[in-house]
């Protein structure tokens, strides 16, 4: 295998060798790179839109402390075993058809966020373009465009990403610097938000729920991890670098230009280059958005289906969805989309943990497959009980008002998870005692 992390890699449906793992660098820079994205600074314009500057400082670290100890947790598990996200997740409680919804949940997520991403670079085309092109024309363009990009050129994708991100890195720090040239910092951490205010639980979820895919899908990354220690390093420094420091520099930025509209900020802040380069560098993310999305609906129909479908189809189909979502004016239910991202992915992480570092209900399994480099021979369907632990954790993240949804929901799928494994294996334990004595 190439030491360069590919999208089309040969380990989708099978463990990474240890001769395949790469260095902290290559797995880190991956790690930052999807951090660095229009999507993160469009947070961070929100919260800083709607909260003060230490509010949104506090509601970014409890997001982020989420994000941290899933992302290790998960990474951890995926680099031990060498694991995707939705391989692992077949012996981590979900069994064979529960990993596939999962793929469907990442995969519908990703189209979502394609959209998202795909508004923000058609609204940048239509303000450069004087009114030339209409929102619709724009959007169907540059979607159609990445989707082409995503399937016929990888290679060109790759050299793109390689200059989009240290250029949205550069027009970032353009931005800030001309902030604080023209404003002091102490004003702008003691200003007040130009917009509705936002309460500490919610934006604590937007963070949580911006990148809370990306947290329960790091062993797709962390894999290629050589040992836990990287796996450690590569989680802290993206999302602590990633997060918190692209979400504070976007509250800046939108405190002083008392707006949300993040094109408009870089266009105050580093002019007509800036908000090309950011809204540009929705190419890298959105090829990203594209791959995963393909790769779930592929894996589902692998799995129940036993079909196997070309991926490049595939992906041709979720970019024509993405772009008319995106046509359709997604970026509006941003904020609510995020919200809900944050109380309905993080059962899964909950449920994954406790059955792998907890109760280990198929280690065994796993360990005795791993020293030959095969997977478990035999996956349940799904548990009842993982779907009681999801519900439940989704419920309470969505319904309970009091603390931060996002830990609610984690919480509770984790604890009913547990509990609830706990009770049917001692009723398991009792039928087969009683068995035995008859």
């Amino acid at each position: 295998m190439e030491k360069k992390i590919s999208l089309g890699d040969d380990y989708s449906l099978s463990r990474v060798p240890q001769t395949a793992r790469h260095s902290l660098w290559s797995i880190t820079i991956v790690r930052v790179g999807a951090l660095a994205t229009i999507s993160q600074f469009i947070l961070g314009a929100a919260l800083g839109y709607g909260m003060t500057f230490w509010q949104a400082f506090w509601a970014t670290i409890f997001g982020s402390v989420i994000l941290q100890v899933i992302s290790f947790l998960l990474g951890y598990a995926g680099a031990r075993e060498g694991l995707s996200t939705s391989l692992l997740s077949r012996w981590t409680g979900f069994g064979r058809y529960g990993s596939s919804i999962i793929g469907a949940i990442i995969a519908i997520a990703c189209i979502g966020w394609f959209g998202v991403q795909n508004s923000v670079f058609a609204n940048g085309l239509v303000q450069s373009s004087n009114g030339k092109l209409t929102l619709p024309v724009a959007a169907t363009l540059t979607g159609l465009g990445v989707t082409i990009l995503v399937i016929f050129g990888f290679k060109l994708l790759s050299a793109t990403a390689s200059i989009a991100v240290p250029a949205f890195l550069l027009a970032v720090g353009v931005g800030i610097y001309e902030v604080l040239s023209k404003h002091s910092i102490f004003d702008l951490t003691q200003s007040q938000p130009a917009g509705e205010p936002l309460s500490l639980g919610m934006a604590a979820t937007m963070v949580a729920g911006g990148f809370i895919i990306g947290a329960v899908i790091t062993p797709d990354f962390s894999r290629f991890a050589k040992n836990g220690k990287d796996v450690f390093w590569m989680t802290m420094i993206g999302t602590f670098v990633g997060e918190l420091g692209i979400n504070m520099i976007a509250v800046l930025m939108a405190l002083a230009a008392k707006t949300n509209d993040v094109v408009s900020i870089m266009m105050q802040t580093s002019g007509w280059l800036g908000a090309i380069v950011v809204v540009f560098s929705t190419i890298k993310i959105n090829n990203l958005n594209l791959y995963s999305s393909s790769l779930g609906f592929t894996n589902i129909f692998d799995s129940v289906f036993n079909l196997k479908l070309n991926r490049g189809m595939v992906t041709l189909v979720i970019g024509v969805i993405g772009t008319i979502l995106s046509v359709m004016g997604i970026l509006d239910k941003f904020v609510d989309f995020l919200i809900l991202l944050g109380v309905f992915i993080p059962p899964v992480a909950g449920i994954m943990v406790i059955d792998y570092f907890v109760l280990k209900t198929h280690r065994k399994e796993l360990d005795e497959s791993r020293l030959s480099g095969t997977l478990p021979e035999k996956a349940e369907k799904m548990s009842p009980i993982t779907l009681i632990a999801w519900g439940s954790g989704f419920a309470a993240g969505y319904f309970v008002k009091a603390g931060i949804p996002s830990i609610n929901s984690l919480v509770v799928s984790a604890v009913v998870y547990y509990l609830g494994m706990l009770i049917v294996k001692s009723v398991f334990n009792k039928n087969a005692s009683k068995g035995q004595a008859a």
